[in-house]
C-alpha cells in the first residue's frame, strides 16, 4: 500500500471562483500525540479532530514565528477543557475530561454531550508585528467543524466550510484528516464580507462541490491531495502550493522551569517540594513529569 499526503497541509486557490483552500492529513503525529496520554476512544477522536482544525487554520499563517492557539473550555459535560497549538508546523495538544462522564455517552457524541455549555477560543499571535488576534464564538451546533465555522461567520465574516474526520486503522494507528474553503470577494470595498455567502454564485458552487467529500476520503492514507482535489473540483481550475510538513512537538523546557521557581522565595519552594526534596512540574501536553531538587536551586 502507497502511503501519500501524511503528516503534511497543502494549500490550494480556486482563482476563478474567488476559493482559498487547505488539506490536512496526520498519521504518525497524531500517534505520538495520542500516546502521550490513555484517553477514551471518543476524547482522542476529539483531540484528533481538534488537531486536524488547528493545522489547517495555523497553516494559513504567513509568519514563520506566528502560532494559533485553540481552546475549549466548558462546564457540564464530560470535557471541560481542551488546548491545542499549532507553531511552524509542530502541533501539541491535551484534553481534560471525566473518565466516568465519558462513559457514560454515545459513541457518536454532540458538542453538547461532550462540553455543555461553553466557547471555542482561537487566537492568533503574530510576534513579527507584534499583533494578537482572538475570536470567541459558544461550542454551538453538532461539531467541532460546525462551531469553527460559526467562528469565521461571526468573527472574521468570512463564508467557510470545514469538514474534519478522524479513524482508527486495525493496527491501531490512527489517521485524522481535513479541509477548510473559504470564499474570497473581490472588489467589495467598503461591504462587509459576510455578504458574499447571499450574492456570489461562484461562492455557492464551490461550497456545494466542498460538502460532497467523504469522511473517509480525507483519511485515506493512499489518496493524494491532488487527487481529491481533482475529484471535488475537476470542472475548475486549481492552483496548489508546495506541501508543509507537520510534525507532534512541545516547547516544555526544563530548564525554563527551574528559573521560574528559582525566582520563588525559598520557604515557598519548600512548601512545593515533597519529603524528598524534590519540586515537580508536569506537562499536560506530553504528560512528562521534570523534577527538580531544591538542592539544585539552592546551588
Amino acid at each position: 500500500m502507497t502511503t501519500v499526503s501524511i503528516d503534511s497541509a497543502l494549500g490550494f486557490t480556486i482563482p476563478h471562483r474567488h476559493a482559498r483552500g487547505r488539506m490536512v492529513r496526520l498519521g504518525p503525529a497524531l500517534d505520538t500525540i495520542l500516546s502521550k496520554h490513555a484517553y477514551p476512544p471518543v476524547v482522542a477522536t476529539l483531540l484528533a479532530e481538534a488537531l486536524t482544525l488547528a493545522a489547517l487554520l495555523g497553516s494559513t499563517l504567513k509568519e514563520d514565528d506566528g502560532r494559533l492557539t485553540l481552546q475549549a473550555q466548558a462546564e457540564g459535560g464530560a470535557v471541560d477543557l481542551l488546548v491545542v497549538n499549532y507553531e511552524a508546523g509542530v502541533l501539541r495538544g491535551y484534553v481534560r475530561h471525566d473518565a466516568d462522564r465519558v462513559a457514560e455517552i454515545p459513541r457518536d457524541p454532540s458538542l453538547f454531550a461532550l462540553f455543555g455549555k461553553g466557547y471555542l477560543a482561537i487566537t492568533f499571535d503574530l510576534p513579527a508585528i507584534g499583533e494578537r488576534y482572538q475570536g470567541i464564538v459558544p461550542l454551538e451546533g453538532t461539531s467541532l467543524s460546525q462551531a469553527a465555522e460559526s467562528y469565521f461567520a461571526q468573527s472574521e465574516q468570512l463564508p467557510s466550510v470545514i469538514r474534519l474526520s478522524a479513524a482508527t486503522d486495525a493496527d491501531g494507528t490512527h489517521v485524522a484528516g481535513g479541509m477548510l474553503i473559504q470564499h474570497l470577494p473581490e472588489g467589495e470595498e467598503g461591504r462587509d464580507r459576510i455578504h458574499t455567502r447571499m450574492d456570489h454564485p461562484e461562492w455557492d458552487h464551490v461550497r456545494a462541490l466542498a460538502e460532497t467529500v467523504k469522511p473517509d476520503e480525507l483519511t485515506d492514507r493512499t489518496l493524494g491531495f491532488d487527487a481529491l482535489l481533482w475529484r471535488l473540483f475537476n470542472e475548475d481550475e486549481v492552483r496548489t502550493l508546495p506541501e508543509l510538513a507537520l510534525s507532534q512537538g512541545c516547547r516544555c523546557d526544563p530548564e525554563h522551569f527551574r528559573s521560574v521557581i528559582a525566582r520563588f522565595p525559598t520557604d515557598e519552594r519548600v512548601e512545593m517540594a515533597d519529603e524528598n526534596g524534590e519540586i515537580h512540574v508536569d506537562c499536560e501536553f506530553c504528560s512528562t513529569r521534570y523534577s527538580i531538587s531544591l538542592e539544585s536551586l539552592d546551588a
